[in-house]
């Protein structure tokens, strides 16, 4: 019988470590990672701003015409995998200077990622995100 477990332990598929899910930033957001074809994508789900202002708007936005976009629900992240753990190709807004940065993903392990933002390499800056739950 120990066998017959082990074995099926031994056989059971290996999950890829995954970035789904909520996340929550050092500010206090949480966002929603998610599937989005072949891509991860991050949408604000709440935020201490938000909380105290629930129709806040896009305002900062380098494009007038999407100003007036709401910040909850709004697709702040988009990235590509490019190996085990890691999302390396994409893009991330910052609706708190209206600005789009190239962006990497690093999962941590032990409930963490690393979102990094660059203007260009080496211009750059990172978060440390906590999973928030499912």
């Amino acid at each position: 019988m120990l066998s017959v477990l082990i074995t099926l332990a031994l056989s059971a598929p290996v999950n890829p470590p995954t970035p789904i899910g909520l996340w929550k930033t050092p500010g206090g957001a949480q966002i929603r990672l998610a599937t989005c074809g072949a891509d991860v994508c991050g949408t604000v789900v709440t935020s201490p701003h938000l909380q105290s202002h629930p129709d806040q708007v896009d305002a900062l936005n380098a494009k007038p015409a999407l100003r007036g976009r709401k910040i909850k629900g709004l697709r702040t992240l988009q990235v590509s995998p490019t190996g085990p753990g890691e999302w390396n190709k994409g893009w991330v807004y910052n609706p708190e200077d209206g600005k789009t940065y190239k962006a990497e993903v690093k999962l941590l392990g032990g409930g963490k990622l690393k979102m990094t933002g660059c203007v260009a390499k080496p211009l750059c800056q990172s978060q440390i995100w906590t999973r928030a739950g499912d």
